[in-house]
């Protein structure tokens, strides 16, 4: 698929004011500091269109993108930020459980895991409960550049066994790296091929 526009919509917390035209929206989620917005801008090659930070947690809106003039990218926040008080974590549960289970356009959810760390409890929990809810998803491994070949395939495979516990059918996966450029084909051909699906349903 070609990139041939990405244009910031809108920015809100309340799903009632997100896009109504009806367009199919890709979000992307994952623990703050994962890499969310640097994968985001280079899957566009749109430096800056979502704001990064070297600050964790701070997306903190539901952010809108127009790709195409065909389907959005949605920059959700992130979770599992530790040092927010209790209302604000509540507050951003809230605003990510809404969209998550209550926006009709959420064709597919992205969730992204760094693959340098072992699997740790928080996403399990919150694949449990993608799970439980009967969300589409797929994992995203960020940071691929950040470990050698070996080291990398080995995380990724002690992750999937790691579900397998769980899940009988593993979701789809992908290992990118948004320095290097890795996976941006095949998250991008994902996309594509699930929009397509789609037309031909209506």
């Amino acid at each position: 698929m070609e990139i041939k526009s990405a244009t910031f919509v809108i920015s809100n917390t309340d799903i009632a004011r997100c896009p109504q035209d009806g367009l199919p929206e890709y979000a992307f989620i994952g623990r703050s500091n994962v890499g969310k917005s640097s994968l985001i801008n280079m899957l566009v090659r749109k430096h800056g269109l979502a704001m990064t930070s070297s600050t964790p947690g701070k997306t903190l809106l539901i952010n809108h993108f127009l790709i195409n003039n065909a389907w959005y990218i949605v920059d959700l926040p992130g979770y599992g930020y530790a040092s927010r008080g209790k209302e604000q974590r509540e507050k951003l549960q809230h605003i990510i459980e809404s969209y998550i289970l209550g926006r009709a356009q959420m064709t597919n959810l992205f969730l992204l895991i760094d693959c340098r760390h072992a699997p740790m409890e928080i996403d399990l929990q919150f694949i449990e409960w993608l799970g439980e809810n009967e969300v589409p998803f797929a994992i995203v491994f960020t940071k691929a550049d950040k470990l050698g070949g070996g080291k990398l395939h080995e995380n990724v495979r002690t992750y999937l066994e790691k579900l397998s516990e769980q899940w009988e059918e593993l979701p789809p996966y992908f290992v990118t790296s948004a320095e290097k450029g890795i996976g941006r084909e095949e998250l991008l051909d994902y996309i594509a091929q699930i929009n397509l699906s789609l037309k031909k349903e209506r």
